[in-house]
């Protein structure tokens, strides 16, 4: 897919105040000759440089066998150099001096759709191939305005003739093309972009050349590198209008943004990554909350048919017994009242533990201490609580009650299995984390080979939640440390 630049004598619309810029084309200021052959050596361009630099006009080349023009005129060496870049599909860049011409010769061939382009330019000597103080001063000018955009790889772009210059080495640099201050086929550059990408930047520069009113066109695709790979590169050019304000050219920079677009695929790569475990830990919380709602479930099942329901059923016993034996009626009346009580107890024992605790009335240290107080009544601990930092208040309230559940599951976690006569809670508030550390002399276990129960399960599910950390260090007969971390969010401005 080739598009073809034709001008319909339409003017664009240039800017207010237009970027000044020569109106000769780099080509002209930089003195390249430029011509076109096919696998035959049959010439079919032959521009006005080429007419200068080798003393023969277009309309006695066109058409004509190229060493057919030149015969007893070209050197061996110099035929045997176009020869070569004819067979191979990379830009060849060399310098030949051709005795007939009394000339240097600084020459770069592309190869491209069977034809061989060719960019030359020439001295009396070496030196000359380099680009003379008005040469030098008109690029410096082109410099400039070529800079705004980029440093990268310069360029220059004709519509019309259907070439591309490509400027100062940039694209040898990034893309290992022999090719500097030399002319290009636009074919050369089509057939290396991307296939995927082909069809849209094409059609995006043909409908910015005969439709657009804009003055900057810009692209991201990738291009082919001589060594095959692709870079991504961002293209960036504006639009160069002769005197007649008619567009002509495009003047611009590609520039390299492969290590740019690496970075984006693999930050996306992490951001996918990273979705994908928060469902798996949203899965696993749902699955523990789910497994503690069953044990609880099961718990408070238990509680009311093999306890609450006995000492209701002698309530009911001592009641029925009181209605027939008014001998000793207050006696049962007053027992079947004591275990009427015991079940209210019970009951608001059971609710307590499963109610959240009012935390914006009483605070997380507090709620944690009440939480000790009732542990300790019923069971043979001693469990001490240290408070570091600056307030809990400030949590936000889900955190703290977060963290209040946790401290719950390991109290119950340490009365069922640990065995221990000591337990700690020591909770920090930094600046930037909220530090959680329960320990107890109990038990311990090899943590090697035990695998996690329901409740560490739960608690590590809570921390994921909040992005945080949970550590375990344990070893038989030297107690259990639990150390869970949640890093403090930033509140938004």
């Amino acid at each position: 897919m080739t598009f073809a630049f034709t001008s319909n004598g339409d003017e664009h619309s240039p800017m207010d105040n237009p970027i000044q810029y020569p109106y000769a084309a780099i080509a002209e200021i930089t003195g390249n000759g430029f011509f076109i052959v096919d696998q035959r050596w049959t010439v079919s361009s032959w521009n006005h440089m080429a007419e200068k630099l080798l003393g023969i006009s277009t309309a006695d080349m066109v058409g004509k066998n190229l060493w057919t023009q030149f015969i007893d005129a070209i050197p061996k060496a110099f035929y045997l150099a176009h020869y070569q870049a004819l067979l191979q599909d990379i830009p060849v860049h060399f310098t030949i001096y051709w005795p007939k011409k009394k000339s240097w010769f600084d020459v770069t061939t592309c190869n491209c759709d069977d034809s061989l382009s060719v960019s030359f330019k020439s001295g009396k000597n070496s030196e000359d191939l380099k680009p003379s103080p008005w040469q030098q001063k008109s690029l410096n000018d082109m410099y400039r305005l070529i800079t705004e955009v980029t440093t990268d790889c310069l360029w220059e772009w004709d519509f019309l003739l259907e070439q591309i210059l490509w400027i100062d080495g940039g694209h040898k640099r990034a893309f290992g093309y022999e090719i500097e201050n030399a002319l290009i086929p636009q074919r050369f550059w089509e057939a290396r972009l991307h296939p995927e990408d082909k069809v849209r930047i094409l059609t995006s520069v043909h409908e910015f050349f005969n439709e657009s009113v804009a003055d900057y066109w810009e692209q991201e695709y990738r291009f082919q590198k001589s060594n095959g790979e692709y870079a991504h590169i961002h293209d960036r050019g504006h639009i160069v209008y002769n005197r007649d304000k008619r567009t002509c050219r495009m003047i611009g920079a590609t520039q390299d943004i492969t290590a740019r677009k690496s970075a984006e695929a693999k930050l996306l790569r992490s951001e996918r990554n990273l979705a994908q475990q928060q469902v798996k830990n949203q899965k696993k919380l749902v699955a523990a909350v789910l497994v503690a709602q069953e044990k609880e479930r099961a718990n408070i099942g238990r509680e009311l048919h093999d306890n609450l329901n006995q000492i209701l059923g002698a309530a009911k016993l001592y009641i029925e017994l009181a209605k027939t034996d008014e001998e000793d009626r207050d006696m049962l009346l007053e027992k079947s009242a004591g275990y009427i009580v015991m079940v209210i107890e019970d009951i608001r024992g059971i609710s307590k533990k499963m109610a959240a605790p009012r935390l914006n009335i009483m605070g997380l240290a507090e709620s944690i201490k009440i939480l000790i107080e009732d542990v300790m009544k019923i069971n043979p601990i001693r469990i001490e609580f240290r408070e570091e930092g600056s307030t809990l208040a400030a949590l936000d309230e889900t955190l703290q009650l977060n963290i209040f559940r946790i401290v719950q599951e390991q109290m119950n976690n340490i009365i069922k299995h640990a065995k221990a006569s000591l337990a700690e809670i020591h909770l920090a508030n930094t600046n930037d984390i909220v530090e959680l550390v329960i320990s107890d002399n109990g038990k311990g276990c090899d943590m090697t080979t035990k695998s996690k129960g329901v409740g560490i399960v739960n608690i590590m599910s809570r921390a994921d939640v909040y992005q945080g950390t949970v550590s375990i260090l344990s070893q038989p007969g030297e107690g259990y440390i639990l150390k869970v971390g949640f890093p403090i969010p930033v509140p938004e401005k």
